[in-house]
């Protein structure tokens, strides 16, 4: 194989450490079968928006920041105050030179000049040969990638040993495209390369002069040009670091596009050296933000500022809404903010219902397997590795008839796609599919099937279920009190012909549904032994209580109970009454939602358009989120809060060492800022971090979507899913996290999480502690220092940790 690194040049390793550094600066594309929100500025958290904003002008050639149009509008309208600008001023002083408030008007009148990414080799040589040397490069590497990363869509695998540097060098190699297009001797230097991708690196650097000061900026411009097929690469990569393992694709690819660039560079030298020259000297200066950009911070920071004023005066207006007695029923859903609305309906029922927020996996984060498969789905959020195992359990010929029923389907699949027998099988049987052509365009297709309730691994001892069952009650801040039934729902998306499917299902579930998480509590929780053991912990489920998993289907706000996973004998008493509730809020829901969806006339159209396989937005999705608020139900119960809020319940009087607490700080809350910071990304930089146009797509190796036939995977939302054809449908705004707890405990856990706290010290999360009385009493300043919500920066008050 490959010398090991050790033995590798001094200089050659200082540019290993910068090609890795490289790789983790962009962010992973999770494949289309689990497509979970991901943060696009995921490798900048280090650093404030500022200084990403001049890194991706840099690097990418776009503004993360919504236009002063958009600003200048909400100026006008008095949605942006002059004190939310002043208190933005203040909070940047000290970081940058900070604009006075006169500068800042004075920009709203004028739009700030695009900027331009430091040009690529490709891009120099195209300027002096008139040949598109770029696009020529991203099809190439496209033709190549689509085949080498195929997750079942071909019909023929290419033969992947070797890495994906070997593999493209064996394609390149034998690939006569760049050679008739005009890079002569191609398929020759390609095969000179030497076969480790690091030396490939190396040499490359070498004849293009990118020293160790200019490769952070030039090796991330190089991914950058890669799109998506670099982003899947860091998503191998996350997924290998998550095991435990080594994974190089990402600078494996860097490799493949410098050898590119080396070619041209041989070809065009004469020509271009002067000018890329230039290029290397400007990646060798620090990244700095320009005023321009430093005034965008402001004005964004001032905005989100502006949104938390609205959001603390909706929460304090509000008529609390509490339940007294035992309740009816608990309906326990995601704090995905679709739920809010959902809850809402639902509590206005009865005053005897209430409604709690937790993550949708439930605690339960599992390798599953779903009936007749072997495929294992990771349904828990992608920062974590799955705690168990679980299987939907059935009998052995059932399974095997299920097995024998999806080979006999993919085999007819390949047979109508084959070389040879495609053509004459549209002929001979196309009329046949007319019906089903008929049905379909009509969404008049059949029911899917529901898989057997699953089962956590029958090797997980009683001790064991009886603490993951007390760990998951006491994180639900539901330790007593508990209703005759306690319906534990989770969510999913009823779509057709949409490869985001995933992405509107659950993200805490790691892109599936939250069913198979739903009944697998349920079951835990419905043992008569496991709840005897929890009567031993001090948590007592009366005899009458049942726990009913659930789905709420997000796109027609229809619920599903499995009411026949209950053991049999249980009571299920007030089950006719809670079908009726649900029924009523589902139409309520409806209605609500319909006043924002394009061309819905009314609740009626909503469940219609989630079988319309021309629609392009069956429902927003979390278009819109924007505050997270983790606090007793009480607190939010009497607001509406339009479904743009992540509500967790949590109650830090009962949380003995906070434990619970920085459960929600370290997990739920990251996978709430992905999912803001993608919708933001979708919003402000869609030609980067955007899906593109939906009418456009076409899917390429199960992996993700192409706009057009070729080139790469478009990460992030497609433009429907934030745009309704006349204006935005997401403000883009980052995260207000409103935790109910003390200062103290909060700093002690952010001082514990060094990754955790630079979200927040850097600006891309806020984070705002709530009182004893409901009201947003302290704004989090960084570097664990705390200042009264909306007070000024002098009279910060440090909390240090102990």
């Amino acid at each position: 194989m490959f010398a090991k690194l050790e033995s590798y040049p001094a200089a050659l390793l200082e540019l290993v450490a910068e090609a890795n550094n490289a790789a983790r600066a962009i962010p992973p594309l999770f494949p289309l079968s689990a497509n979970v929100a991901v943060n696009p500025f995921l490798g900048q958290a280090g650093e404030p928006l500022a200084v990403t904003a001049a890194r991706l002008a840099r690097v990418g050639g776009v503004r993360i920041t919504p236009s002063r149009a958009h600003w200048a509008r909400k100026l006008d309208a008095g949605e942006i105050a002059e004190t939310d600008l002043l208190d933005a001023l203040s909070a940047i002083d000290g970081r940058f030179t900070a604009p006075s408030l006169q500068d800042i008007k004075a920009a709203l009148e004028d739009e700030a000049a695009a900027p331009n990414a430091i040009p690529t080799v490709a891009e120099l040589a195209a300027d002096v040969s008139g040949i598109d040397w770029p696009a020529l490069i991203e099809d190439r590497i496209g033709a190549w990638a689509a085949g080498h990363f195929d997750q079942g869509q071909a019909l023929w695998q290419q033969v992947n040993t070797g890495g994906a540097f070997n593999a493209w060098r064996d394609f390149a190699s034998r690939d006569l495209t760049p050679e008739i297009q005009g890079l002569k001797g191609f398929c020759s230097f390609v095969s000179k390369t030497n076969r480790s991708h690091w030396r490939a690196i190396g040499r490359a650097s070498e004849k293009l002069g990118v020293t160790t000061g200019a490769a952070p900026t030039a090796f991330h411009r190089w991914l950058m040009t890669l799109g998506g097929w670099a982003q899947y690469g860091r998503y191998l990569l996350w997924q290998a670091e998550l095991d435990g393992e080594q994974e190089s694709t990402v600078t494996e690819l860097l490799a493949v596009r410098m050898v590119f660039d080396q070619a041209l560079f041989n070809l065009y030298e004469d020509q271009i050296s002067a000018r890329w020259s230039e290029a290397v000297a400007a990646h060798q200066t620090p990244v700095t933000p320009t005023g321009d950009i430093v005034i965008d911070a402001v004005l964004q920071d001032a905005a989100e500022r502006a949104e938390q004023r609205v959001l603390a005066d909706r929460l304090l207006r509000a008529t609390p809404r509490t339940v007294r007695g035992r309740p009816d029923v608990q309906a326990v859903f995601c704090i995905d903010v679709r739920s809010e609305v959902f809850r809402r309906a639902l509590e206005s029922q009865d005053e005897n219902i209430e409604t709690i927020g937790f993550a949708g996996f439930f605690g339960l984060a599992s390798a599953h397997k779903a009936a007749g498969s072997d495929v294992i789905e990771r349904r828990g959020p992608v920062l974590l590795n799955p705690g168990v195992t679980t299987q939907a359990a059935e009998p052995e010929k059932t399974n095997l008839d299920r097995r024998y029923a999806a080979r006999a389907k993919r085999a007819w699949g390949r047979f109508k796609l084959a070389a040879v027998s495609s053509f004459a099988f549209v002929e001979a049987t196309g009329p046949l599919y007319a019906g089903k052509l008929v049905r379909d365009a009509l969404g008049l297709g059949g029911v899917a099937k529901v898989d057997p309730a699953p089962q956590l691994d029958q090797k997980i001892d009683l001790q064991t279920r009886v603490g993951m069952a007390n760990s998951v009650l006491t994180a639900m801040s539901l330790t007593d009190n508990f209703a005759r039934i306690v319906m534990l729902t989770g969510h999913g998306a009823d779509v057709v012909n949409n490869p985001h499917e995933s992405a509107l299902h659950c993200g805490a579930c790691g892109g599936y549904t939250g069913d198979v998480n739903a009944r697998l509590l349920a079951g835990l929780l419905n043992d008569p032994e496991v709840q005897l053991g929890l009567r031993k912990e001090g948590t007592e489920i009366p005899a009458d209580t049942v726990f009913l998993p659930a789905m709420h289907h997000t796109t027609t706000d229809s619920v599903t109970l499995y009411e026949y996973d209950l053991p049999q004998g249980d009571s299920t008493a007030g089950l006719a009454q809670l079908k009726e509730w649900l029924a009523t809020a589902g139409k309520l829901a409806r209605a609500e939602r319909a006043k924002r969806l394009p061309r819905a006339t009314g609740a009626g159209t909503i469940q219609q358009r989630a079988r319309d396989w021309a629609e392009t937005r069956p429902e927003w999705g979390l278009a819109g989120c924007r505050a997270f608020v983790a606090a007793p139900r009480y607190r939010t119960g009497g607001a509406n809060l339009s479904g743009q809020a992540f509500l967790h319940n949590y109650d830090w009087k009962r949380d003995e060492g906070f434990g619970v607490l920085e459960l929600i700080m370290t997990a739920p809350v990251v996978v709430a800022s992905w999912i803001s910071l993608q919708y933001y990304g979708s919003t402000v930089a869609p030609a980067l971090f955007g899906g593109g146009n939906k009418l456009l797509h076409n899917v390429v190796g199960g992996i993700g979507v192409l706009e057009g036939n070729n080139g790469a995977p478009r990460p992030g939302l497609p433009w429907q899913s934030v745009h309704d054809g006349n204006g935005l449908q997401h403000d883009p705004l980052r995260l207000s996290v409103i935790i109910e707890a003390p200062r103290e405990a909060m700093s002690e856990i952010l001082a514990r999480h060094p990754g955790i706290r630079e979200l927040f010290d850097n600006g891309w999360l806020h984070l705002i502690a709530m009182d004893d009385k409901g009201a947003l009493a302290w704004r989090y300043s960084g570097d664990l220092k705390w200042t009264p919500f909306r007070g000024q920066p002098d009279v910060a008050c440090a909390i240090a940790a102990e």
